[in-house]
Parts: structure tokens; sequence; C-alpha cells
């Protein structure tokens, strides 16, 4: 089979297009032929060891999939590795059916990024109707999701986060009701202009100034939740700070919420459901074969797309 291999880690220039023979399934698991891979922003921190778990060499990449198991079923699957690639096999308690009324981009759309929006709003960020939430990188996989899902959960204002007039109307049309330019050096200023007082919930995801900036503008019993850190730059906060703001300061990482199938499986139902009604719509910016992967990672590392990539192994 096809697939992308890396041997050392690196930036996009270690990824290599290499045949490597058909994984065979063991017992309790499931061989998929993979119809899409959804490429995300921490794949470039797991090409370079950077990512939350450990990698180990040789690595194939990819932790997101949709395709059709041996039985005839359409399936995804979010999974440590190995998605960049024609086949691959899963144990079976990890694959998600596919409704007939979902197809292949929107499923390998919304499984990692829209039910991590979807936790992250109504479980860790606990978004009540009328609230001011801030969404980080809006014009993004996730944040683009979370905009729309936030709108449908009530939020009183939505304040999206994003840079260049392309990304900026994006979200506009999404359903932000301001935009702000996440890379301004006035971006706290800036929300809280635009909320006209303080906030109650920020969706986190660059890290370094954006964090130091945007944790001011979170009024009393207001939440903060770090979605991913997109500089690299890591943050330290004062507990003292957090007391005398009665703030909550939280992470999410969604292999902790797939690890609780009665958790994860309200938020798959939901997110899944509200695509096939036609509620929510994942925006995808391109499908690209594996020999153009190099191309996608340095495109979503300089922070050039938007929505989410897709990848087609087989062309």
């Amino acid at each position: 089979m096809k697939a992308i291999q890396i041997e050392e880690f690196g930036g996009p220039e270690v990824m290599n297009l290499v045949d490597l023979p058909d994984p065979v399934p063991a017992e309790g698991e499931v061989l998929v032929g993979i119809s899409r891979t959804g490429v995300n922003f921490s794949d470039t921190h797991i090409t370079n060891d950077q990512y939350v778990a450990r990698q180990q060499l040789p690595l194939v990449p990819g932790i997101e999939f949709v395709g059709v198991a041996e039985d005839g079923r359409r399936v995804a699957a979010v999974v440590p590795n190995g998605a960049y690639a024609e086949k691959i096999v899963v144990p079976e308690s990890l694959l998600v059916e596919i409704p007939d009324s979902v197809d292949d981009d929107q499923a390998a759309s919304i499984l990692i990024q829209g039910v991590t929006a979807d936790a992250v709003l109504s479980m860790t960020g606990r978004l009540t109707p009328g609230e001011t939430v801030v969404i980080g990188a809006a014009a993004g996989g996730t944040g683009s999701l979370a905009v729309q899902l936030a709108r449908s959960m009530g939020a009183g204002k939505i304040i999206g986060l994003a840079s260049g007039e392309e990304k900026q109307q994006l979200v506009r049309d999404l359903g932000a009701d301001f935009v702000v330019d996440s890379r301004s050096d006035s971006l706290g200023d800036e929300v809280r202009a635009a909320a006209e007082g303080p906030v109650d919930l920020v969706l986190e995801m660059a890290g370094g100034q954006s964090f130091e900036q945007l944790l001011p503008t979170i009024g009393p019993f207001g939440r903060m939740v770090v979605v991913g850190i997109a500089t690299r730059e890591q943050n330290q906060i004062r507990t003292g700070k957090l007391l005398k703001n009665s703030l909550t300061v939280s992470g999410f990482w969604l292999m902790h919420l797939l690890a609780r199938p009665e958790l994860a499986g309200e938020s798959i139902d939901r997110v899944f459901k509200a695509t096939a009604k036609g509620e929510l719509k994942p925006v995808v910016s391109g499908t690209y074969g594996l020999t153009e992967v190099r191309k996608v990672h340095q495109d979503i590392a300089s922070r050039k797309t938007v929505g989410k990539l897709l990848l087609d192994p087989t062309r």
C-alpha cells in the first residue's frame, strides 16, 4: 500500500511517500480502506515530536480517517497514528459508523474538530445561553465549527479571532457577531471593546501573547479553555490572578474524551446529527493526494489555510 512515512523528526521535508506491506488485522481489529484522511494542525507537532503524546520512529502520521471496512460499513476513527495511508487496521471499538446522509468529506471534517468544538463549549467551557464567547483561530477547522455550535447553543455574543480579510469574512459568514484580528498588538483591548465589557468564555488556540492578552478580558466566574498552542509558546499563570477574579483556566485534549465512550458518544452523536440535518456545515478548503502532503503541511503550519484540509490516499 502507499503511505507517508517519516524516519526522522522534522518539518514537511521528512515526510516521504513509500510502499509498505498491507496491514493485517489481529483479533478484535478491522481492516479499513481509507477514502479520506483529516489533516490537523497537531500533525505538524507530531512530525516534530512536539505533540502531547511522544512518538516513535518510523512513523506513519495521521490521526483521523474515513473509509470502508472489509464488511462494507462506512466508518471513521481517531487513532494514535497511521492514517496517511491507503489502508489501516484499528480496534473495532474505535470505529464510528457514518450516517448515509453524511459524505466522506463532511465526516472527515467533524470527527476531531467537530467533537472537540462541541465538547469544549458544552462540557469543559460550560457555555450557557446569553454568554459572550471568544473563539480563537475562528476560521480554522475547530474554530469554524465552534462559531456555528456556539450560535446554536444560544451564545449572546460571539467574537471570532482571525487574521486577514478572507478569514475574517468567513468567520462573519459563519455567524460571529464581531471579528478581531488575531495578530493585533492590542488584541485584549479590541476584544473588550467588541464585548462591551468582560467575556464569559475564551477558546484559546495560540498560546504566547494571545493567552496573555485574552486572560484579562475574562470576567468573574469566566472560563478559558486551552485547545491548542499553535505558537508553541507555553504560558505560566499566577494562582493569585485566578483567585482574584474567580477564573477557571483548563485544558482540553480530545484523546481523554475518546477514552470515555459514555461521554464521547454524546458529542459524536450531536455533531453527526447536526451535520446530517445541515445545521452544522464543515468548511473544507481542499482535498489533496499523498504526493502533495509536504505542501499541505507547509500551508497549515504557516496558517495560510481556512477550514479543514483533507488527503485522498487513492490519488
